[in-house]
């Protein structure tokens, strides 16, 4: 049986393959958001997804922009993960 310390480390290492997966998730996402909001113009007729005015164009603009927002979140949740992280270890070595 892993010690406390042993298990900290092996949450930690569970917290950077999801911070790593959701980075490639949302690299991928604007990926594609970005190449579908340049077919939603070439489709309207113009070469540029602020001068097209078309639904499309909008949503497609509407969720770049609500997506663009997540990243900013990322940092703060590390922060809290790691946070507690050490309060439970903490926490295991005050009980000693």
């Amino acid at each position: 049986m892993e010690n406390k310390k042993g298990q900290v480390f092996s949450q930690l290492s569970a917290l950077g393959i999801g911070i790593a997966t959701l980075v490639i998730i949302l690299a991928v996402t604007f990926l594609v958001m970005a190449e579908t909001g340049e077919q939603a113009a070439v489709l309207a007729g113009t070469t540029t997804l602020a001068a097209c005015n078309s639904a499309a164009c909008n949503a497609t603009s509407t969720l770049t922009v609500a997506t663009a927002t997540i990243p900013d979140w990322v940092p703060l949740i590390v922060l809290v993960a790691i946070g507690g992280l050490i309060l439970s270890l903490v926490a295991a070595f005050g009980r000693r």
